[in-house]
C-alpha cells in the first residue's frame, strides 16, 4: 500500500510539473536537452548555453532553462580549464565561463530552492573556478567545491550526478594531493548502478551523466 502511494505521488507530482510548463517551453528545452550527452567541445557547449539562455530569457518563470545555460557555461568552461598544463593559470579564458555560470544558476536557484541538482552545477562551477588558478585558489574553491558537493548528496544522495563529480576528483586528481582511481572507479560504478533506478522528474529535468560513466569506466578495462 505505502509502495503504491509513494507511486501515485510521484505520477502526481510529474503531472503538475508539466502542467506547470507551456508546450512551446518544453519542446524547445528537450531539442536541445538531447544534444548534450553528444556535446563534448567548449564550442558546442557554449552554444548549448546560449541556446538555453534564449530560452530562459522568453520564460523567466522556470528555473530549468537556467539550470542547463549554467550547467552548459560550467562545462564550457571546464573543458578548456583541463586543456594544457594543469598548473599554469587560465583564470582569463575560464572566468568568464563561471560567471556566466554563477548568475544563470542563482537564477535557477530564485525559482528552485533547496534542489540537489543546482547544488551539483554549483560544484562544477567552484571547480572551475579552481582550474582557471589551481596554485592560487585551492585554500578557496576546493573547500567550496566540497561543501557545494557535500550539499547535493545532503539534499538527494540518490543522485547520481553527486556521484559522478565525486569519481571524478578523485580520478583527475593527482594522488600526491588525494587522487585515487581506484577509489574513483568505486565511484563510477555507484553512479551508474543508480542510473538503473533513476527517474528524472520530466522529460527535461537532470538526466544527463551516463555516458560520461559508461566511457570513465570503459577507461579501466
Amino acid at each position: 500500500m505505502k509502495k503504491t502511494i509513494i507511486i501515485l505521488s510521484a505520477i502526481f507530482v510529474a503531472n503538475f510539473s508539466f502542467a506547470q510548463m507551456p508546450d512551446k517551453f518544453v519542446k524547445a528545452m528537450e531539442s536541445k536537452i538531447a544534444e548534450i550527452d553528444t556535446t563534448h567541445t567548449a564550442q558546442g557547449f557554449t552554444d548549448l548555453a546560449n541556446a538555453f539562455e534564449r530560452i530562459a530569457d522568453a520564460e523567466k518563470n522556470q528555473w530549468l532553462a537556467y539550470y542547463y545555460a549554467a550547467y552548459c557555461n560550467a562545462s564550457a568552461g571546464s573543458l578548456i580549464g583541463t586543456g594544457g598544463d594543469m598548473m599554469t593559470s587560465k583564470a582569463d579564458k575560464t572566468d568568464p565561463y563561471a560567471d556566466k555560470a554563477d548568475k544563470q544558476i542563482s537564477k535557477a536557484e530564485e525559482l528552485m530552492k533547496n534542489n540537489s541538482e543546482i547544488y551539483v552545477v554549483k560544484k562544477m562551477i567552484a571547480t572551475l573556478r579552481l582550474l582557471g588558478d589551481p596554485m592560487n585558489r585551492y585554500m578557496t574553491y576546493g573547500p567550496e567545491a566540497q561543501a557545494m558537493l557535500d550539499e547535493a548528496k545532503k539534499l538527494n544522495a540518490e543522485n547520481p550526478r553527486v556521484y559522478i563529480l565525486e569519481a571524478q576528483d578523485k580520478y583527475f586528481t593527482p594522488e600526491q594531493f588525494g587522487g585515487n582511481k581506484e577509489e574513483a572507479k568505486v565511484l563510477f560504478e555507484k553512479a551508474q548502478k543508480l542510473f538503473e533506478t533513476f527517474k528524472p522528474e520530466t522529460s527535461i529535468h537532470p538526466n544527463w551523466g551516463r555516458s560520461q560513466v559508461a566511457y570513465l569506466l570503459s577507461l579501466y578495462k
